[in-house]
């Protein structure tokens, strides 16, 4: 049996359908550039994620916001795997790695991509191939058969500035978050730790992008801390490529990420980024670009020296928005990720004979 050139590729996303953060962006990202290179993509998700795949991606709804013990969740998922007989199976994240461990040789190779840092990574011990989406998380890893590869920005047009998406205050000093409002992104600590700052952010906006459960708990933070002129939360938008190319300053407050997407963004397209020392920025920024630690004022002082010379954060980073703008886009992605795969079902042709 010679390896086929256009693949059948299960994506398996077990998130229950309530939030759409870095994992599932990475998943529809990977399969509408796989589709659109010519495979055939399914993708087994909750039925509320349907609206965010192209008709070019096979969707198909499955019950996954049943624990991933349910019986009847994982008898659906066989049953659905029989009828695509895939070439690959790909979980994403952890409880989709524990899913996909128990179905057996029902797709001739099983991936995993591990997203984030855990404590334990051994829903991924049942797999055939390991994917990391930093150094850092792959270096964690102990199974035999591991590769990194960067989650992508769909970034096409990066050279075709746009104004239209959400715009950002007027005559003032920009400074961005993005992510979900959930307390592992530290929103909290970046409100306070923006407070502290005091004088140093005179003439300064902070905006926060993104929905979550935290929102009205922020909101009261910044109103409590009298912030109201300074700090906006501006709610989930899906372009902010004006807001990046406009922006000073991107803040990631993180108390524990993967590889997050708005690293690969802001450095993409030339705003520099200030962090906790989190997976993603740990691996490619300067070390003067983190700060020491998580709390409120790690993140005051690293803001300070930051604010205090855009200009020299800015040419510190020229290496990694270079390396960003190469490296960290779905294309990249797409075909290192396409070339693991075809690599995995050679080695393993001698099997199925």
């Amino acid at each position: 049996m010679t390896s086929p050139t256009r693949l059948t590729i299960a994506l398996l996303l077990a998130t229950p359908g309530t939030t759409w953060g870095g994992m599932e962006q990475h998943t529809a990202d990977l399969a509408t550039a796989l589709a659109e290179r010519g495979h055939g993509v399914h993708v087994l998700a909750h039925k509320t994620y349907r609206d965010h795949f192209p008709a070019g991606v096979h969707f198909h709804p499955l019950p996954v916001q049943l624990g991933r013990r349910n019986l009847w969740l994982q008898l659906a998922l066989r049953r659905r795997l029989r009828e695509l007989s895939p070439h690959i199976l790909h979980a994403q994240g952890n409880k989709a790695a524990q899913l996909a461990g128990k179905t057996g040789k029902l797709a001739r190779v099983r991936f995993g991509t591990v997203h984030g840092t855990k404590s334990s990574h051994k829903a991924f011990d049942r797999l055939d191939e390991i994917v990391a989406v930093s150094p850092r998380i792959l270096g964690s890893l102990r199974h035999p058969h591991k590769h990194l590869i960067y989650n992508g920005v769909n970034s096409e047009c990066q050279q075709i500035p746009t104004d239209e998406g959400p715009s950002l205050p007027a005559d003032v000093t920009n400074v961005i978050a993005v992510g979900r409002l959930e307390a592992v992104k530290g929103f909290d600590a970046l409100v306070r730790a923006w407070a502290i700052l005091g004088p140093s952010a005179d003439n300064c906006h902070l905006t926060i992008f993104g929905e979550g459960s935290q929102r009205e708990r922020l909101a009261r933070l910044i109103q409590h801390s009298d912030l109201g002129d300074s700090i906006t939360l501006a709610g989930f938008s899906k372009n902010l490529e004006p807001v990046f190319r406009k922006a000073e300053l991107t803040v990631i407050s993180s108390e524990r990420e993967g590889f997050p997407y708005v690293l690969a963004e802001s450095l993409i397209y030339g705003c520099p980024v200030v962090s906790t020392p989190v997976s993603g920025p740990r691996d490619l920024l300067p070390p003067s670009s983190l700060s020491a630690g998580h709390q409120d004022r790690d993140l005051a002082d690293l803001m300070a020296r930051a604010l205090a010379n855009l200009e020299a954060l800015k040419q510190s980073q020229r290496s990694a928005m270079a390396f960003a703008r190469e490296t960290l886009t779905v294309k990249a992605m797409a075909e290192q990720t396409e070339t693991l795969y075809q690599k995995a079902i050679t080695e393993r042709q001698a099997t199925w004979k």
